[in-house]
């Protein structure tokens, strides 16, 4: 008789803590829907910030190009502009010699 009294109060204590655990997850349900809703706007945050990620890095890759382009024009044009003042400077000592050579004709 006390075996069946000693199991019946097995039985209720551990029914009771069966309850005990479904009233925990059911307080924990809140938190666990909390947490999912976090997590989705936390991945759609992510995905936002990639594809902003992903739009500067274009960008970025556009903008290196374009400054790409226009370093070489630029010494393109200091190059031309190099050739013209060693032409210019050319000129210059032509048009010296030759004006020796007329002031020595005059003579």
């Amino acid at each position: 008789m006390n075996s069946i009294t000693e199991k019946e109060k097995k039985l209720n204590q551990t029914l009771e803590k069966l309850k005990n655990l479904d009233l925990v997850k059911k307080d924990k349900s809140p938190e666990l829907e909390n947490l999912k809703e976090q997590k989705n706007q936390l991945e759609i945050e992510y995905k936002q910030l990639l594809e902003n990620y992903n739009f500067l890095e274009k960008e970025n890759l556009k903008l290196k190009q374009e400054f790409e382009e226009f370093k070489s024009k630029d010494e393109d044009e200091k190059r031309r502009e190099q050739k013209f003042s060693e032409k210019i400077d050319e000129l210059n000592q032509e048009t010296d010699s030759l004006l020796d050579e007329i002031e020595k004709w005059q003579m």
